[in-house]
């Protein structure tokens, strides 16, 4: 007297879903990797109370020891406008700051008063306080 179930049950399952979750991580990940992007140069940013994310179309970076690059290109700080005026030409534009929190303000507010000066919209890259 042999008792076997009628409902057998299947043990495969549909990897669809696990393939659509798997490509919209994907898209996800390199959606928001396109916002984060280094500065060639190593700067210790300062920290700030917001930190906001901005898409930066122009990166001005400038180190403690005073080593200037637009765009992760060193350039010497006389050339930084003509760089800017190339990059911002007929167009407003996005130039990010990154300098070193060591670094004197004046050069913060220089390299600022450029960008501004073309136009551009101007924000200091910062880090979150932790």
């Amino acid at each position: 007297m042999a008792l076997q179930s009628k409902h057998k049950v299947d043990a495969a399952f549909s990897m669809s879903s696990m393939t659509d979750i798997i490509f919209l991580l994907l898209i996800f990940f390199m959606l928001t990797s396109s916002f984060i992007t280094p500065s060639g140069l190593p700067v210790n940013l300062p920290s700030s109370e917001t930190s906001d994310i901005v898409m930066q179309e122009i990166t001005v970076t400038v180190t403690k020891d005073l080593k200037f690059s637009v765009n992760d290109r060193v350039v010497p700080r006389d050339q930084i406008k003509s760089e800017l005026t190339t990059l911002l030409q007929d167009k407003k534009g996005q130039v990010v700051l990154h300098i070193d929190k060591e670094v004197p303000v004046e050069f913060l507010v220089e390299i600022g008063g450029i960008a501004a000066g073309l136009e551009a919209n101007v924000s200091i890259a910062t880090k979150p306080y932790r």
